[in-house]
């Protein structure tokens, strides 16, 4: 699973590997429940600049923070 897709599809297919790996050892991950998860997602998302000092590397300038936004939205509603 790469965490560094490049494209719209490659981020499909990240999706998909997550969604699985949760279904197989979801009760093993950290943040197993949505309100858990929605937490860390956000927290993470404040945090991501020093998460990247941290590795050494910087934050990406170009990321498309509206279609995430958009994409965690509609996810609420999509069947």
């Amino acid at each position: 699973m790469s965490l560094e897709p490049r494209s719209r599809e490659e981020l499909v297919s990240f999706l998909q590997d997550l969604h699985q790996e949760f279904r197989a050892r979801g009760d093993e991950w950290e943040n197993n429940t949505l309100d858990g998860f929605l937490e860390a997602l956000a927290a993470w998302v404040h945090d991501s600049p020093g998460a990247y000092r941290h590795a050494g590397e910087d934050i990406p300038s170009d990321g498309d923070w509206t279609f995430m936004a958009r994409a965690l939205r509609a996810a609420t509603l999509y069947e």
